[in-house]
């Protein structure tokens, strides 16, 4: 074990209001196996430096790492494993536009299309001229429809399982006001929904554990299709529109015959930001497409002193 301090070159950006961290130096040393592999090694022997790079003091509970890695694909542009205050995400769609405009930042890519791989399946991502980022996210689909789930203090919910890189229970038909000023209310209630759906057993396919909730409403912004409010992992909210959340709601949509092949869906998030998503039917399922824009807000360099008490971050 070093003796010394310990570093690590990060790039900070913001995707539609999101933070992404992106580690481009310093971080741990995972192998050549595959990416499934090389997030099982990360997370049994290096969950300290993840803890680290996202929470406090170095970050915060809102805060997506991405950590730059190898591909095993040499068509791939570069490789990443996703991760936050609590864990390890399989895809993450804001990151990964995080992610391609961190590559342009560095120089390692031009406006283009790009292949990322990460622990879920390769992505295509497609810098464009003005900066924006258009990615074709994996495979989603509608898993099951309309689940009931008690919710203590909440009353009966009925949403929609759905895959869109990660695990999301997507609910339309509720009372609450998806309002920035009302968060904290709406965190305790997505928080509430999560909990509810873990003690009545409704998970994702083979018992995946649903870790994002999804809900729905009108949209302030007239040209927009809808507003949702994520619940990530943990205790934050996605301050994005969430791109594997609005893959998980195309993949509904699609299911219910409400979206075709070439129809443009404006994700509105709780920031009033926005993806413009669109599909590709793929027999059940959709490929979707997500385009935004994200913003290169720092670099740094992130300092792990062994004497620090707080080394792997503040846990909550």
């Amino acid at each position: 074990m070093p003796t010394g301090p310990v570093t690590a070159r990060v790039i900070d950006s913001h995707t539609e209001g999101e933070p992404t961290r992106v580690v481009v130096e310093g971080g741990p040393e995972l192998g050549s196996g595959s990416f499934q592999e090389r997030l099982e090694i990360f997370r049994r022997d290096y969950d300290d430096f993840r803890a680290g790079v996202c929470c406090e003091p170095r970050g915060s509970e809102v805060v997506v790492g991405a950590m730059l890695c190898a591909p095993t694909d040499a068509s791939c542009a570069a490789g990443v494993i996703f991760f936050n205050d609590v864990g390890y995400l399989g895809m993450c769609g804001h990151g990964t536009i995080g992610v391609v405009r961190t590559l342009a930042h560095l120089g390692r890519i031009e406006p283009g299309s790009h292949r990322i791989e990460t622990p879920v399946g390769i992505v295509e991502a497609e810098l464009l001229p003005d900066g924006a980022v258009r990615v074709r996210n994996v495979e989603s689909y509608r898993y099951r429809a309309a689940v009931s789930v008690d919710v203590p203090g909440n009353g009966t919910l009925v949403g929609d399982i759905a895959w869109g890189g990660n695990w999301f229970f997507l609910i339309g038909d509720h009372s609450y006001d998806l309002s920035l000023e009302n968060r904290y209310e709406l965190v305790r209630a997505t928080h509430a929904i999560r909990q509810a759906l873990a003690q009545a057993g409704i998970t994702g396919k083979d018992g995946a554990v649903i870790d994002h909730i999804e809900l729905f409403g009108e949209p302030v912004h007239a040209e927009n299709s809808s507003r949702n409010f994520v619940l990530c992992p943990g205790a934050s909210f996605d301050r994005s529109p969430c791109g594997t959340g609005t893959s998980a709601k195309m993949a509904c949509l699609y299911a219910d015959g409400k979206l075709s092949d070439g129809d443009k869906w404006r994700q509105e998030g709780i920031l009033g930001t926005h993806f413009i998503g669109t599909i590709e039917a793929h027999g059940e399922s959709v490929l979707p497409t997500i385009e935004g824009r994200a913003w290169i807000s720092a670099e740094s360099t992130l300092i792990f002193d062994p004497s620090d008490p707080f080394r792997g971050g503040i846990g909550f």
